[in-house]
Order: structure tokens, then C-alpha cells, then sequence
């Protein structure tokens, strides 16, 4: 029988205006230690952002997003953050920031597949 590993995810979302502190979903982070996981799934909805801020640089906002899935997969493309040991790399992506991609705080859970809960939480809380 598959034993239940502890997992922590966060929301990605984009914030068009920070001052307004509206945002948008647009993606998930997932960590399980036991799994050696950490990756992200994420989704732009150009016509949402651009309705919040018509002036958004959605190309900018795709090299953010693509940026943090180098630092997920520990990829020579995520720089030094890129290299550090995996449970680093998510505290660093989930750190607190008044950035346009934020993070929202971080969630415990169970499972017993990383990469399904993944799946079930971006199909939850982005699509």
C-alpha cells in the first residue's frame, strides 16, 4: 500500500497593478520532499490580465512564469537560485514579494501522487 506524503503548494498569480492588489490565478507550485517533486503548471489567460490592466506586458509576464519553472526543475536556465538544493528552491519561489508574480501563502497537504495533486489543485484553483 502507497504510504501518504506531505506536500506543500502555493498559488502563482500574477498581479497586473500591484498598487490595486487585484490578481489573477495563473498557476500552481508544488513541493513533496519524500518525492524529490517540485513543479509548477500554470495558464495565462491574456484576455483576464489585459481586463484588469490593458497596459500588462503579458510577453513579460510569460518570461517571468517560464523563470520559475527553470527554478523548479533546478535547470542552468534558473541561475544560482537554479542550483540550490530543492527544498531551497521553493522557499525562494514562495518567499513574500510586491512583485506582478506573486505567490500566495503555502499549503500542507497529503497525497500519495505529487504530480496528481498537482494536476488536481491547477485544475481546481487556476482553470
Amino acid at each position: 500500500m502507497q504510504e501518504d506524503n506531505l506536500f506543500e503548494y502555493a498559488v502563482i498569480r500574477v498581479v497586473p497593478a500591484v498598487e490595486r492588489e487585484e490578481f489573477l490565478n495563473v498557476g500552481v507550485v508544488l513541493f513533496c520532499a519524500k518525492q524529490k517533486f517540485l513543479k509548477m503548471l500554470y495558464h495565462i489567460d491574456e484576455e483576464r490580465l489585459m481586463s484588469l490592466n490593458s497596459k500588462i506586458d503579458i510577453t513579460e509576464i510569460k518570461e517571468y512564469l517560464a523563470a520559475f519553472d527553470h527554478i523548479c526543475i533546478g535547470d542552468k536556465n534558473g541561475g544560482s537560485i537554479g542550483s540550490l538544493p530543492i527544498a531551497e528552491r521553493f522557499r525562494w519561489l514562495t518567499a513574500t514579494r510586491s512583485t506582478v508574480v506573486q505567490t500566495s501563502k503555502v499549503h500542507p497537504g497529503f497525497c500519495k501522487d505529487a504530480g496528481e495533486m498537482l494536476e488536481k489543485l491547477y485544475r481546481q484553483l487556476v482553470l
